[in-house]
């Protein structure tokens, strides 16, 4: 029965048992092959004529998308768990901290632009 015992335990895909190491090791070659099928494909459709140009952009966004999701799930073992409730808090703190920053910037050249004169205004007060 001991060795049974882990059966009923829910994983998620990049969750590895404590005390396997060659789980672990298979998790980690799993999202490595991810990572790569992901990267590759992000490649191959921004080189082929084959999809529709003006999705490509769309689509390597949603590639990029699933690779964070790749990397942090099989990388960094970020997961739904209990006990990953401080990693997740910390993870969205980073991205709101991002977000802010970025968002920001973005808000403040915008007003810049708006607000300031012609070049031409600029150069006759010289």
């Amino acid at each position: 029965m001991s060795d049974q015992s882990h059966i009923g335990h829910d994983l998620a895909p990049g969750e590895e048992e404590q005390h396997s190491v060659g789980t672990r090791i298979l998790g980690y070659i799993v999202g490595l092959a991810l990572a790569l099928l992901l990267t590759a494909t992000s490649f191959f459709i921004a080189g082929t004529d084959l999809v529709w140009q003006p999705s490509i952009p769309v689509a390597l966004i949603v590639l990029a998308i699933a690779q964070m999701g790749v990397h942090l799930v099989f990388f960094l073992h970020i997961t739904t768990g209990p006990d990953n409730t401080n990693n997740l808090l910390a993870l969205a703190f980073g991205l709101l901290v991002v977000f802010l920053v970025v968002g920001g910037t973005v808000w403040i050249m915008a007003h810049l632009n708006a607000n300031m004169p012609p070049m031409d205004q600029i150069m006759m007060r010289q």
